[in-house]
Formats: structure tokens, sequence, C-alpha cells
């Protein structure tokens, strides 16, 4: 088994597609379906269950998965030291987000990395909360945004509290309000931030608070749920400061008020790869 293989299954384990993988490596397609034959030949099994609409992983390797991963972050690991000698010249680290971050401008912070680092090479992944944690426990990402609860195998590097509030469109009947109690909220048409961690924190405290939601619409990306409640489809539950930049009228929700706190997170408290404790210091300073 090459190190070139591993790096290779990986691709395709994210994207779930050869064309996707090979462009993300850098190689074209066929090189890229050579190497998986190729190592699933050395394997004696297969890898990938390959359909014209999908590609999903067997069993073999569901099990190789892991394994893989954990080359891949030994090897970045190693190539971490040698660039800490070298003053950081090389290396790689992976960033993770979850997409209604608002602590900080992070495309402006890595953008600063990359101009003291040029050699580093950076890898942004943008995703839910259960993903990014997932991600971050498996070692795939070095670090990574992600809302609370912070699950207890990861670190803890820093925290924010983020308020939440009500997003309406202009007609509605409680645009002109500053403050909205859950109660006036009940069998409002919602738009659902759907799949994410924050649409479980609202589930939560409208059913704790006895309050129903009529969830007319849902929206997988943020431009796209301020998008649906600015045509008037619903209102929903944001970070302040995404309401903020929406130009939509909004309301601090009272009895009780909202909130979430948002952490800087990691696999160990004691990152082994150096271009990821230099990205560390650079988010924290």
């Amino acid at each position: 088994m090459e190190l070139r293989q591993v790096e290779h299954f990986l691709a395709v384990v994210r994207h779930r597609n050869f064309t996707r993988a090979a462009q993300d490596v850098h190689v074209v397609q066929s090189a890229l379906s050579a190497s998986i034959r190729k190592l699933e030949t050395d394997l004696g099994a297969e890898l990938f269950d390959r359909t014209t609409r999908r590609v999903t992983l067997t069993p073999a390797g569901e099990a190789l998965l892991p394994l893989a991963r954990q080359i891949a972050a030994d090897v970045d690991s190693a190539r971490g030291e040698v660039a800490a000698v070298t003053g950081l010249a090389r290396g790689r680290v992976s960033m993770g987000t979850i997409q209604t971050l608002t602590v900080l401008d992070l495309p402006a912070k890595l953008g600063e990395f990359r101009a003291r680092y040029p050699g580093i090479r950076l890898r942004v992944r943008e995703g839910t909360i259960p993903g990014l944690t997932a991600a971050v426990s498996d070692g795939e990402l070095d670090l990574s945004y992600v809302g609370g609860p912070l699950p207890e195998d990861l670190a803890e590097f820093a925290s924010w509290q983020q308020n939440l509030v009500l997003l309406t469109h202009p007609g509605h009947r409680l645009s002109t309000r500053r403050r909205v109690r859950l109660a006036e909220l009940d069998d409002e048409p919602f738009v659902d931030f759907t799949g994410s961690g924050l649409q479980a924190l609202v589930d939560r405290a409208f059913t704790e608070a006895g309050v129903r939601r009529d969830q007319v619409c849902e929206a997988t990306n943020v431009p796209l749920l301020v998008d649906l409640v600015a045509a008037g489809l619903g209102v929903t539950v944001v970070p302040e400061q995404v309401a903020a930049r929406s130009g939509l009228p909004f309301a601090h929700l009272t009895q009780p008020t909202l909130a979430r706190t948002i952490y800087l997170t990691g696999r160990s408290a004691n990152l082994t790869n150096p271009a990821a404790r230099a990205l560390l210091a650079h988010l924290l300073a």
C-alpha cells in the first residue's frame, strides 16, 4: 500500500465521486481510478460499490477508513514536524467551520495566515456540527468552529456566546418590534435551517416552552434561508450578526432568551501538527 493510494482512497470517500476526487488531488480521473484498482488488488477486496449515480463504501472500505485516516494524520504530523524545523516553510492544516460563524471573519484570518506562511497548504471545510465534530475526532480536521455542546473527547481552545434573534420580512406583524416573547410565536409559519445544530437548539427551546411552530419551508444554507424569509414564506431564528447583515427586521427573543456557545476545538489540547499549532495561535491572536 502506497501513501498516494491512501490519499486517493480518502479523496473518493470525501467526495463520493471519482471525478471530483481526482480534481481534489490534482490527477486525471483515469489515474485515480487505476490507483484505487491497484489498492483493491493489493488488499484483495473491493473498497467501493460503483454505480452510475453514486459511490459508496463496501464493508472492506468501511474497515479500511479509520486506518487510512490515521495514516494520513500521521503523515501530516510528520510533515509538520519537518516543517517546524524549517520555519514552517511547508505543511498542511485542515480547518472546519459552521455556516453561521460570526465570532470572526474566518476568510480574512486565513488570508492573513496564508500571507505569513505561503508554503502551508490550507483545506477549509464547511459543514454541520455532527459532521465537523466527527471529522475532528477522526483526525480528518485539525481544528474546527462548532456550536455547543462540545463532545467530551474534544479539546476546547476558545468559546464565545452567540445571541439568537427572530428574523422577519418587512411586512410581518412583528417587524417593528424590538423584543418578542416565544409565546407570541405559537403556530407562526417558520422557515427552518434543516440539518443544522442551530435548528436542533431552536426545536428544543420551542418544545420546552410549549410553543408550536408551523414549519412551512426548509433551507440548507444561510443565504437561501434569508432569501426565503425576505420573500415572506415565514420567520426564522438566526445569530444576531447574521440578522444584522441581512438587512431584514429582527427582534430579540424573550421568555426565554435564546443563545448558544461557539467553540474552537481540536482533537487534543496538544496539537501534533506544527502547522495547526501555528494556525491556532493566529486564530486566537
